[in-house]
């Protein structure tokens, strides 16, 4: 098992950009695959972006395609979230998740994540 702290959080201006971390505890971080996803008020928790085990393999949500790319640091026990050219809908709480079917490509279901973190405010005004 593993214990998530999302990092990176705040309030940014549209257009602008901010990267969140998720550290990660325990020897086994490098055999999960980790994704994002956010929840704003009011909505179902979305998925944001995927990331295999050895880092090879990317997925993202259709809304941050082309804005958002995740990345891993299996030696540090990070994973990564650069949000670039944010909008105001981008406002949520960003949660890390781990995997532990580290190699599969896609998953996009919050039942496919094993274990959680916490979550960081994100916060994009006008």
């Amino acid at each position: 098992q593993v214990q998530l702290v999302e990092s990176g959080g705040g309030l940014v201006q549209a257009g602008g950009s901010l990267r969140l971390s998720c550290a990660a505890s325990g020897r086994t971080f490098s055999s999960y695959a980790m994704g994002w996803f956010r929840q704003a008020p009011g909505k179902e928790r979305e998925f944001v972006a995927r990331i295999t085990s050895s880092g090879g393999t990317t997925y993202y949500g259709d809304s941050v395609k082309g804005r958002f790319t995740i990345s891993r640091d299996n030696a540090k026990n990070t994973v990564y979230l650069q949000m670039t050219n944010l909008k105001p809908e981008d406002t949520a709480v960003y949660s890390c998740a781990a995997d532990r079917w580290g190699s599969r490509r896609v998953a996009i279901g919050t039942s496919s994540y094993d274990y959680w973190g916490q979550g960081t405010q994100v916060t994009v005004s006008s």
